[in-house]
């Protein structure tokens, strides 16, 4: 028994792949307190994943290197068991590669990053996580109205992004455009009502277009742009019913929702102080009562 280990431990393939597993341990370990620290350390959420993620990246390397250092006198017959089954092993995980190709690509051609918020593969959400292999959302909409979270963690296949239109709804440029509609009744004074929907965009939203325009000046020189309004306007259509105000401006990606409570919410308190001078229509339907038929029967 004791011959027969001894010749076992003997064995140089033995020995590399003992020398690799402990190899593999220490590393592990060390890795697992580099990232431990830096969850104690840094305190900026940003900075400390883009740190742990570097880590793993790091761990990973290494790794390899480590590999390919304990059996660096097997690697010629590994050449060509390996260009044998490379056809076999590009087929059956071409879905991964292709993953992996979508994280090469969006790490370096600036699709999105942590934090943004996108749509991919059909799913709108905030980025929140990019792996060597999926991106992980987490998701607004579906049945929440608004661009608020449902809760769900959604995992997409980083190749999506060589088979489907990527939205970033952040990006370079963090600011989108909205628009409101507002129904104003016939016989409201248009001038007065359109005065004060240009003041409480200005006062709500103003903050953002001064901020915004001096972001899209420098993110238009990077692209074939015009020099867009980031400015509120207000915009009036007389149609059948009612005269129908839109006001559009721009807004942080991030308060769609917020803004649009905070500006109806004004619009209401301001229409009511101007005592029926401008009130907002809406439809109004009258039912008329179906008038008595009298029928009479005459005799053959």
């Amino acid at each position: 028994m004791y011959e027969t280990l001894k010749a076992w431990l003997a064995d140089p393939l033995i020995g590399n792949i003992v020398t690799a597993a402990i190899a593999l341990i220490v590393l592990y370990v060390i890795v697992y307190l580099i990232r431990s620290s830096v969850t104690k350390y840094v305190q900026a959420s940003e900075t400390r994943y883009r740190v742990r993620k570097f880590i793993t990246v790091i761990g990973y390397v290494i790794v390899v290197l480590t590999l390919s250092i304990v059996f660096n006198d097997r690697l010629g017959g590994l050449t060509v068991a390996l260009g044998v089954a490379g056809a076999g092993i590009a087929f059956a995980l071409q879905e991964v590669i292709a993953s992996f190709a979508g994280w090469f690509a969006i790490s370096f051609a600036g699709f999105y990053d942590p934090g943004d918020r996108v749509e991919v593969g059909g799913i709108r959400g905030d980025v929140i996580d990019v792996s060597f292999l999926r991106t992980t959302l987490m998701e607004i909409g579906e049945w929440v109205h608004g661009d608020l979270y449902t809760g769900r963690l959604v995992r997409v296949a980083n190749s999506f992004v060589f088979k489907a239109p990527v939205y970033n709804y952040s990006g370079d440029f963090p600011f989108l455009w909205d628009e409101i509609t507002v129904p104003v009744k016939y016989g409201s004074d248009h001038r007065l009502a359109r005065k004060i929907l240009v003041n409480i965009a200005n006062e709500l939203v103003g903050d953002y277009a001064k901020t915004a325009a001096s972001i899209w000046a420098n993110f238009s020189r990077k692209f074939i742009l015009e020099d867009a309004a980031t400015h509120p306007m207000v915009s009036l259509v007389a149609n059948d019913n009612w005269m129908e105000f839109t006001v559009r401006y721009i807004v942080d990606f991030k308060k769609r929702r917020f803004t649009k409570d905070a500006l109806f919410t004004m619009i209401l308190d301001k229409f009511d102080e101007t005592e029926g001078k401008v009130a907002f229509a809406s439809a109004t339907f009258q039912i008329v009562e179906t008038p008595v038929f009298d029928v009479r029967l005459l005799d053959q």
